[in-house]
C-alpha cells in the first residue's frame, strides 16, 4: 500500500490558526479601523479587524475586566478591571505606561475623546473622572450621582474652549460636567425611568442624546438644558449614537442609532422620530441575542455592532436598511466536527469551513478573511458534518434526530449555503452522517447515510429537486431502508470512494462495514477495548484507520477485515482519524489535545503536532493534501500547513553550505589564518575543531607577551562579538571541567578576564549561569596546581640532599 509514496510522507508542518478572541464584555476599535481590541476574560486580544487575525494577547490582572478603550489614534490603550486598576499600554509595543488606582469602585464606563488626549472614566461608586492620557495623571473629578455610572461620553474639539463630559446613571439622571469651569454645568433628570446606557453628542455639540433600558432615546438641547424629543424604540436599549450628517439621505437630516435587546441596529430622525430603518436585518438564530455596543467614527461609512453571542456585525451606512458586509465570530465555541466546504478554485481548494460548534446553528467561516455565515434550521446541537468532495452539499445532523443538506447557491442571500431537504425519521440524536462520494451525472448526491443513538443506520435517497432554485427545501421522512446496526450509539459514519460500501463505529466497542445498495453486513471489525469514536476509508486503497476510546488508532484492511496496524501513543481517547499522503499516513487527534501523524507501513510516529489546550474533536483535510485542519474544545482552529518539501530543501542547502564551509576551515587550518579559522570554527560550533586550534597555537607558538601563544589570537579572541563570546564561554565551561582540557580553557578564559571590562561581560547571555559552573573548577584545579607546586619543593628537597650526600661520597673517595 505504501511502497510507491514511501517518499511523500509529511514529517514537517507550519501552523497558523483561527483563535477566540472575544468572550463578552467591552470592545473598541480606532479611527483607521485598522486594530480591533477586545476582553477574553481577565486578558485583552489586540486583533487585525481586516483580516480577524489575532495580534497580540495582553495578559491581565487576574480580575475580570470590566472596559477599555483604544484611542483614536492608535497610540494608547486603556484597560479597567475589577481590581480598581486602570492600566495604560503603549502601542504598538503593548508595553504598560503606567497603572494607577482609578476608583473606589470598579470603572463600569470609559470614553477616549476624539483629539486621543483626555479620558474620562465612570465608576460603580458613582464618581466621573477625567485623565490625561499622556501623563496618566487626573485632571478633574466630578461627584454627584446617587448611582452607578453606567454611560459616558467627553466631547471636545482639537483648540476649541468647549469641553463637556455627559455621565448618566442608574440614578435615572443625565449630567453635563464643565472641563473648563470644573462644574456640574445641568442635571437632566426628567427624562428617563430606568438605567441610562448610551449617550452622545452631536457632531456641533448642540444635541445631546440618551438611551435607556426604559425603551426610549432622549434628545436634549444643550443650548437651554431642555428636552425637545422622547423617541420610543420598544426595546430595552444598551447604546445609543448619532451619524455623522449627510451619510445616509439629506444632509440636513440628523440620524440615531440605537442597538438593544432584539438584536438589530435601527436608525431614528432626531427630528421626526421616526425609525428610518426597515424590519430587514434581524439575524436568523437559535438563541436569544441582543446588540450590546455599537462602535463607530464619524469618517467611517460602516458601522460594527457588538453581539451578546460573542460575535461583530459590519453594517454598511450605504443605505438606511443598513446592509451586513461582514460578521465576525469572536468566539466560536467547541468545535465539535468541521469539513472543507464550498466551490474549489482552480487549484482544486475550497476556501470555507463548516463548523459544527455546540449550538443548534452551522458555522461557514471563510479561511481568508474570517468572515462568517451561519446556518440555522437545526433546534438543537449539531454533532455532525460532511461535505461532498467539490464542496458544493453539506448536510448535517444533531441532537434534533434530523438530518439535513444544505447546497451552495450563488444567488442566496449570503451568497453561500441554503436548505435543500430535510430528512426525519430518527429516534435519537445522529452521531455520524456521511454523503456519497460519487455525484449523479446532474450533480446530486447519489444517498446519505446516517447513524444513530437509537442504534440504527439508515439509508436517504437525495430528492432531485430545480438546481437552478428551489423556493422550498423537501422534506424526507422514508429511508430507503433503516437497520439495526449496534448495540450501543453509533458515533460515525463513512462512506467507501466508490460507494459500494460504507462502515459505522459505535460505542458498542466495533467498527461494521456495510454494503451500501443492500444493506446488509459483509464485515465486523473487532478489537478495540473502548467505544469507536471515529472510522474513515482510505481514498486510494482498501483501508479503514479507527480511532477509539482505548486510546488507540487501528488500520484494518477491508479485503479479509483484520487489523494490520495499531499504532499508540496518545494519552487519551483518540477522537477522530483518517489517511493522509495517498493513504501512506494517519492523521489522529485526541482527548490529549494533540495530533499526531503515524506512518503507516512502520507503525511510527511521524511528528506530534500541539497547538491546543483542549480536546481535539475534529479532523480534516483539504483537497490538495497539503493543509491539516483540526478544531478542539478550546475554539481553536489550526491549519497545518505541509512544509516537508521545503524543509528537506533547507536541510539540504544548509548541508552543501556546511560542507564548503568545512573546507574552508581546512583551508584556513592549513594556510595557518588563525584568526579566521578560530571565527569560523565558532559559527560551526565545533568544539572539537576549536579545541584542537588553541592546542595547536599554545604548543607551537610562543610569542613573548601572548597569553595564547599568537599575538593575533589573543587579538581575535579580545574583538568577539556578544553572541561569539556567549558560545565561546560556554565551550570554556565545558573544556574546564575536564583536567586534560583545563590548561586550555584557562589560558583563553585569561584572554577575556583581560580584555573585557565587566560591563561588557555583562552584555553576555546567560553569563552568571556560565561563570558560577566555571568558579568551583577552576578553584579545583587552582588546589591540584598548589598541590602540584608544593610537592615539587619536596621534589627539590629530595634532590639537594641526595647532591649532598653524593658530594660528600665523592669527597670520601
Amino acid at each position: 500500500m505504501v511502497s510507491a509514496y514511501s517518499a511523500m510522507l509529511k514529517t514537517a508542518f507550519l501552523h497558523n490558526a483561527i483563535e477566540p478572541f472575544f468572550t463578552g464584555g467591552a470592545a473598541s476599535v480606532c479611527e483607521d479601523q485598522s486594530t480591533l481590541v477586545t476582553s477574553y476574560g481577565e486578558d485583552v486580544v489586540i486583533s487585525d479587524l481586516r483580516t480577524g487575525k489575532r495580534i497580540q494577547k495582553i495578559s491581565g490582572d487576574t480580575e475580570q475586566i470590566t472596559t477599555l478603550a483604544i484611542s483614536p489614534d492608535s497610540q494608547y490603550l486603556v484597560v479597567c478591571s475589577r481590581s480598581l486598576q486602570m492600566r495604560i499600554y503603549s502601542l504598538p509595543d503593548c508595553k504598560l505606561v503606567r497603572a494607577i488606582k482609578a476608583h473606589d469602585g470598579p470603572v463600569i464606563v470609559m470614553h477616549i475623546d476624539s483629539t486621543s488626549s483626555l479620558v474620562a472614566t465612570g465608576s460603580a461608586d458613582g464618581v466621573v473622572k477625567v485623565w490625561d492620557l499622556a501623563g496618566g495623571f487626573n485632571t478633574h473629578t466630578f461627584r454627584g450621582h446617587k448611582g452607578v455610572v453606567s454611560a459616558i461620553r467627553i466631547y471636545g474639539q482639537q483648540g476649541g474652549t468647549r469641553w463637556q463630559v455627559a455621565s448618566g446613571s442608574d440614578d435615572m439622571q443625565v449630567r453635563i460636567w464643565d472641563l473648563v469651569k470644573r462644574k456640574c454645568a445641568a442635571v437632566l433628570d426628567d427624562g428617563h425611568v430606568s438605567v441610562v446606557r448610551g449617550l452622545d453628542f452631536s457632531a456641533d455639540g448642540s444635541l445631546l442624546i440618551s438611551g435607556g433600558r426604559d425603551k426610549v432615546v432622549n434628545v436634549w438641547d444643550l443650548t437651554k438644558n431642555k428636552l425637545v424629543k422622547t423617541i420610543l424604540t420598544f426595546e430595552q436599549l444598551e447604546t445609543v449614537g448619532f451619524l455623522a450628517p449627510g451619510v445616509i439621505g439629506n444632509k440636513n437630516e440628523q440620524l440615531i442609532f440605537t442597538g438593544g435587546d432584539r438584536g438589530i441596529v435601527r436608525l431614528w430622525s432626531a427630528l421626526s422620530g421616526e425609525e428610518e430603518t426597515p424590519e430587514l436585518q434581524k439575524i436568523e438564530t437559535t438563541e436569544e441575542v441582543g446588540v450590546s455596543e455599537i462602535l463607530y467614527y464619524p469618517s467611517w461609512t460602516n458601522l460594527i455592532a457588538v453581539l451578546s453571542d460573542q460575535t461583530l456585525l459590519e453594517h454598511s451606512l450605504s443605505s438606511n436598511d443598513l446592509p451586513i458586509s461582514r460578521r465576525l465570530s469572536g468566539n466560536n465555541g467547541e468545535i465539535i466536527d468541521l469539513a472543507f466546504v464550498g466551490p474549489v478554485d482552480e487549484s482544486g481548494i475550497s476556501g470555507y469551513l463548516a463548523l459544527a460548534t455546540n449550538s443548534p446553528e452551522v458555522r461557514i467561516v471563510s479561511v481568508d478573511t474570517q468572515s462568517l455565515t451561519i446556518l440555522t434550521g437545526h433546534s438543537d446541537i449539531v454533532i455532525c458534518i460532511d461535505a461532498s468532495f467539490d464542496g458544493i452539499w453539506l448536510a448535517s445532523a444533531g441532537k434534533d434526530n434530523v438530518a439535513r443538506i444544505w447546497k451552495w447557491t450563488a444567488d442566496s442571500d449570503d451568497g453561500g449555503f441554503q436548505l435543500y431537504a430535510t430528512f426525519k425519521g430518527h429516534l435519537g440524536s445522529i452521531g455520524g452522517v456521511a454523503l456519497s462520494k460519487l455525484v449523479e451525472h446532474n450533480g446530486f448526491p447519489r444517498f446519505m447515510i446516517t447513524g444513530s443513538q437509537d442504534m440504527t443506520v439508515k439509508r436517504w435517497a437525495v430528492p432531485k429537486l430545480s438546481l437552478v432554485s428551489f423556493d422550498e427545501p423537501a422534506e424526507v421522512t422514508k429511508p430507503v431502508y433503516t437497520k439495526k446496526a449496534h448495540d450501543k450509539d453509533i458515533n460515525a459514519v463513512d462512506i467507501s470512494p466508490n460507494d459500494e460500501l460504507f462502515a459505522t463505529a459505535s460505542q458498542d466497542r466495533t467498527v461494521k462495514v456495510w454494503d451500501s445498495e443492500e444493506g446488509e453486513v459483509v464485515g465486523i471489525l473487532r478489537g478495540h477495548k473502548r467505544g469507536v469514536w471515529s472510522v474513515k476509508f482510505s481514498t486510494y486503497d482498501k483501508f479503514i484507520v479507527t480511532g477509539s476510546g482505548d486510546k488507540t488508532v487501528k488500520v484494518w484492511s477491508i479485503r479479509d477485515f483484520t487489523c494490520v496496524k495499531t499504532f499508540e501513543g496518545h494519552t487519551n481517547s483518540v477522537l477522530k482519524a483518517l489517511f493522509i499522503s495517498h493513504g501512506a499516513q494517519v492523521v489522529s487527534a485526541g482527548g490529549d489535545g494533540l495530533v499526531k501523524v503515524w506512518d503507516v507501513k512502520s507503525g511510527e510516529c511521524n511528528t506530534t503536532l500541539d497547538n491546543h489546550e483542549d480536546k481535539v474533536w475534529s479532523l480534516a483535510r483539504r483537497n490538495d493534501d497539503n493543509v491539516i485542519v483540526s478544531g478542539g474544545g478550546d475554539s481553536v482552529i489550526t491549519f497545518w500547513n505541509d512544509i516537508t518539501e521545503q524543509e528537506l530543501e533547507r536541510k539540504a542547502e544548509q548541508e552543501e553550505e556546511l560542507v564548503e564551509k568545512e573546507q574552508d576551515l581546512a583551508n584556513f587550518v592549513y594556510r595557518k589564518e588563525w584568526k579566521n579559522a578560530i571565527i569560523l570554527a565558532l559559527s560551526l560550533d565545533h568544539p572539537a575543531r576549536l579545541l584542537n586550534l588553541f592546542r595547536t597555537v599554545m604548543s607551537e607558538h610562543q610569542e613573548p607577551g601572548s597569553i595564547t601563544g599568537l599575538r593575533q589570537v589573543d587579538g581575535v579572541l579580545s574583538s568577539l562579538v556578544p553572541e561569539q563570546l556567549a558560545r565561546l564561554l560556554g565551550r570554556i565551561r565545558d573544556w574546564n571541567t575536564n583536567a586534560r582540557t583545563s590548561v586550555v580553557a584557562q589560558r583563553i578564559l585569561n584572554v577575556i578576564l583581560v580584555s573585557y571590562p565587566p560591563e561588557k561581560l555583562l552584555e553576555v547571555a546567560d553569563i552568571k549561569r556560565t561563570l558560577d559552573a566555571l568558579i568551583p573548577y577552576t578553584e579545583r584545579h587552582f588546589g591540584r596546581m598548589t598541590e602540584l607546586l608544593e610537592e615539587s619543593y619536596m621534589v627539590d628537597f629530595v634532590l639537594r640532599q641526595m647532591d649532598e650526600v653524593l658530594t660528600m661520597k665523592i669527597e670520601e673517595l
